[in-house]
């Protein structure tokens, strides 16, 4: 099995601003007009993909983004992905090959809802995609503010504290 140094050469993976490593693999030539799009005040690809790895103990910490966000299983371990609705619901989801133990190959982020994702205990990396529509762009991103979103979300302090950062 390779590791996650093999993963962030050969896929050629630079840092995220949220934590772990990144590479844009697509990005759509089509364009959907602002004024066609709810939410947002400029135009937007159509589409976006990115590989995204984490490594045991790092984490892609809480923020949100304004598009659904669909997550895939490439390698690696389980990636635990947190997720807090407006609602104040939350909802953990096992993201891996272990479909019999009930993780999942695939789960979609809905637009606006704040989100984390971690290695599972004794992991060693785990590399994923994210595939968003429309496109991702960083003006649609927004990291959660710890003390914001303690007081939003009080009774999910602990999953805050530990995924804020």
């Amino acid at each position: 099995m390779n590791n996650a140094d093999f993963y962030i050469k050969h896929l050629n993976l630079k840092p995220h601003p949220e934590g772990g490593y990144y590479a844009e693999t697509y990005r759509s030539e089509g364009i959907i007009p602002a004024g066609a799009l709810l939410h947002f005040s400029e135009a937007r690809h159509y589409s976006t993909a990115i590989y995204y790895l984490l490594e045991a103990g790092d984490c892609s910490a809480f923020h949100r983004i304004k598009s659904d966000e669909c997550w895939h299983h490439y390698a690696g371990d389980t990636l635990l992905i947190h997720v807090l609705h407006n609602n104040g619901n939350y909802k953990c989801i096992q993201l891996g090959g272990a479909i019999d133990k009930g993780e999942t190959f695939q789960f979609v982020v809905p637009a606006h809802a704040w989100f984390a994702a971690e290695c599972t205990a004794g992991s060693h990396f785990v590399l994923s995609g994210c595939t968003v529509a429309p496109g991702f762009d960083f003006a649609d991103f927004e990291m959660a503010d710890k003390t914001e979103l303690l007081s939003a979300f009080p009774e999910h302090a602990v999953i805050i504290s530990r995924l804020c950062r």
